[in-house]
């Protein structure tokens, strides 16, 4: 056999070897893949002296058709307040809130509408907290966070999974933000330890359709426990420092589902699960609005006036102490499509501006415009395309370019997957300690327990405690003098802030989203003042 015979029986194995190779990769069924990455926003500055807190108003929509299961983790538009620092912010110390709207791996009740959760961090993660009995884990024998959030409205009641909103939310928006009050006294000692713990209790205030003011706090003794194992940093945390007013605002996609396949070509497509927005017929849609950063008149001032014997303050915060973060047209997006494992350097960005262009809205609202025929329209949402291929950009790297459901091939497999609605798996209930020894049962609730009906479809077991003995205020590290003089301030507040008015500014568009009326409750005959709701169990509808 000649040289040319046998090289052209090698090409003709290869040929052979390539074919199969490219029917095998057609012939597979679609990998599971996922979509994520980042919606980034940017917004104006303001003065570093407006650092006692924050208000926002974010759009609230259920972000895929069909809850699909708790791989599915995403956030939508919110913040991360940092503490503010003189100099240069110390070294391997992360500590903030960044919580916000969304769906998590460990929320067992989830359903299309998005929960909101408070989601406090303590130094470099050691616990973290998202409200009232709700911390890193649901091990109580350890608790991380756990005890870090203390219930002050006695009208709204605030799950374990997440505080829920009224089912069908579908673009309105959700009001809230982060302002201190002055509720406890700044400590030169923590646990015994020569560390200080600062007096500021930041409280999460909202404004919503059916109910306005503030819910709940985060204990001052959550940020300063870490520094008794790092002294050297005590008073560098949120129970003592300022805010940083100019804070990053972004969506945070860690997880939509999605599959991948291959034609007969080899070309690679992808298909991701139904993914929508907010849109108004109208116009576009605000996704966030009147970012607005607050200093110290704005709420504190007058506060700490009032427990100390002046005039009641009103809590309405003053508009005045305010600076409104603007913004203009641009933004960023780096949603990826991959497959498990992917290494970062591998994944390829989603051509996200060829069908939604970032835009100011007016100078307080931000949202999207939406390329007209590359998006679906149904009522106040709009659905992102669905399928894309693997393309080269005009620098020769990869990118998800959108293509037609008509231009996928029908071996890729693609058209007969299928986003069905799912539960997630861990359904078991969330419980709390039933030892009577324990800060639940000693001196344990003046009435209950009684149940909430959720539209998640879990119930709620609850009690009302005093205010004092709620089990986070026993184990935040004060004396029972030290209680009793909260407990008289909060006795002020309830009497005085009322859930029927406004309290943070209102927003200058759009219609505020509701709470889940299972949420709202009403104090039993005789403890409508200092006495506050506390869930001990939540778990599936039977």
């Amino acid at each position: 056999m000649s040289n040319r015979s046998h090289g052209a029986g090698a090409c003709l194995a290869l040929l052979l070897a390539c074919c199969a190779a490219t029917v095998t990769a057609a012939d597979q069924s679609p990998q599971k893949a996922e979509m994520a990455g980042y919606l980034l926003v940017p917004h104006g500055k303001v003065d570093k002296t407006y650092n006692a807190g924050f208000s926002m108003y974010v759009a609230a929509w259920p972000l895929l058709r069909n809850y699909p299961g708790q791989d599915f983790q995403s956030g939508l538009f919110g913040t991360w307040m940092f503490a503010q620092y003189d100099g240069p912010k110390p070294e391997k110390a992360y500590s903030d809130i960044e919580g916000g709207l969304g769906w998590w791996r460990d929320t067992r009740f989830a359903t299309e509408t998005p929960k909101f959760i408070m989601g406090g961090v303590a130094l470099n993660f050691a616990e973290w907290a998202n409200g009232p009995g709700a911390g890193k884990g649901r091990d109580w024998k350890k608790p991380a966070g756990h005890y870090a959030i203390a219930q002050l409205s006695p009208w709204v009641l605030w799950p374990p999974d997440g505080l829920n909103l009224k089912q069908g939310t579908a673009g309105e928006l959700f009001g809230y933000g982060y302002l201190p009050l002055p509720l406890t006294a700044a400590k030169t000692t923590t646990a015994g330890a020569a560390v200080p713990t600062g007096n500021q209790s930041w409280t999460l205030f909202l404004n919503t359709g059916n109910f306005k003011g503030p819910v709940a706090f985060f204990v001052p003794y959550f940020w300063s426990k870490p520094t008794l194992e790092r002294p050297d940093l005590g008073g560098m945390f949120l129970d003592a420092r300022p805010a940083e007013p100019n804070k990053a605002v972004q969506m945070e996609t860690q997880h939509v589902p999605a599959f991948l396949a291959r034609d007969a070509k080899g070309d690679t497509y992808a298909r991701v699960a139904p993914t929508q927005f907010p849109a108004r017929a109208e116009g576009e849609a605000p996704l966030i609005h009147r970012i607005t950063a607050y200093n110290r008149t704005a709420l504190w001032d007058g506060v700490a006036a009032w427990f100390n014997g002046g005039p009641a303050a009103s809590g309405t915060i003053d508009p005045k102490a305010a600076a409104v973060h603007t913004f203009k047209d641009g933004g960023g997006a780096t949603w990826q499509i991959y497959p498990p494992n992917t290494l970062r350097e591998k994944k390829a960005p989603v051509a996200w501006s060829s069908f939604a262009t970032p835009a100011a809205l007016d100078d307080t609202a931000y949202g999207y415009r939406w390329a007209k025929g590359a998006v679906a329209r149904d009522g106040g949402l709009v659905t992102l395309p669905e399928y894309y291929r693997l393309e080269k950009d005009k620098k020769d790297k990869d990118r998800w370019a959108v293509v037609d459901a008509k231009d996928v091939p029908a071996e890729t497999g693609l058209a007969k997957v299928e986003f069905p609605k799912r539960r997630g798996p861990d359904r078991r209930p969330y419980v709390t300690p039933d030892e009577p020894a324990s800060s639940w049962k000693k001196p344990g609730p003046a009435a209950g327990p009684f149940e909430a009906k959720l539209g998640d479809g879990s119930v709620v077991a609850y009690s009302w405690y005093r205010f004092a003995d709620q089990p986070a205020l026993l184990n935040a590290d004060l004396t029972a003098a030290e209680r009793e003089a909260i407990q008289k301030r909060v006795e002020l507040l309830h009497r005085a802030w009322t859930k029927d008015r406004d309290y943070l500014p209102p927003p200058t568009t759009g219609k505020l989203a509701d709470l889940d009326p299972g949420v709202l409750v009403t104090p039993p005959k005789g403890l409508e003042i200092g006495y506050v709701p506390i869930a001990t169990r939540q778990g599936a509808k039977d």
